[in-house]
């Protein structure tokens, strides 16, 4: 006489099967790619847009060959930063345009003081990726060190830079009153450095 096999009771694999399921769909996160953080500025309805003064500009272009022109001259990455520090910290303004905290040349040829001063960046659309993001790192890093600088100066006593007191301020588990304290003094030292970086819209052919 035959043996009989001993049947297996699946009648519940279908309710394991969906319990999987809803496990790996909770427990597994799916990577998103992000963006650059850039905080766009709110639109406003300008009738008669400001005259902005040549010297108040400094140019900086990123062409196909990935080659950096600042004012027209070929520039390595390493070197953008000191000279755009140079231009906003140049206050070379006088009378109400007079810079009494800048420590820079006062190049009368130069920017009359960081509230005038724009940084333009433009870049060809062959333009590499990597390297536009790494003349803006460097665009934005001039306006943290004199930020950094005058921070430091006005309130020694905080003991961190601006970048650390703004991270610290914008940290969720930062307490509401030490958020108190620094948001004024982040104000008024963003006041004096106001980041006005102008990206201009890439060109088909440079």
């Amino acid at each position: 006489m035959a043996r009989k096999s001993p049947e297996v009771n699946a009648g519940s694999m279908a309710d394991i099967a969906f319990l999987l399921l809803i496990f790996f769909l909770v427990t597994t996160t799916i990577e998103t790619d992000s963006g650059i953080n850039r905080k766009l500025p709110p639109m406003e309805d300008v009738v008669d847009p400001p005259i902005i003064k040549q010297k108040n500009i400094f140019t900086v272009v990123v062409n196909k060959n990935n080659m950096i022109l600042v004012e027209e001259k070929v520039m390595a990455i390493s070197e953008i930063r000191k000279a755009a520090v140079k231009f906003l910290d140049n206050g070379g303004g006088v009378g109400k345009e007079a810079c009494d905290y800048c420590k820079g040349e006062k190049d009368r040829s130069s920017s009359d003081n960081p509230d005038k001063a724009i940084i333009s960046l433009k870049n060809d659309r062959e333009t590499d990726y990597k390297v536009y993001i790494s003349v803006q790192n460097e665009l934005v890093a001039a306006y943290n060190d004199l930020r950094d600088r005058e921070f430091l100066s006005l309130y020694p006593n905080e003991r961190m830079s601006f970048v650390e007191a703004d991270k610290k301020y914008t940290d969720p588990r930062t307490s509401e009153r030490v958020k108190a304290s620094l948001k004024p003094k982040l104000s008024l030292v963003k006041d004096m450095y106001p980041q006005k970086l102008s990206e201009a819209e890439p060109n088909k052919n440079n």
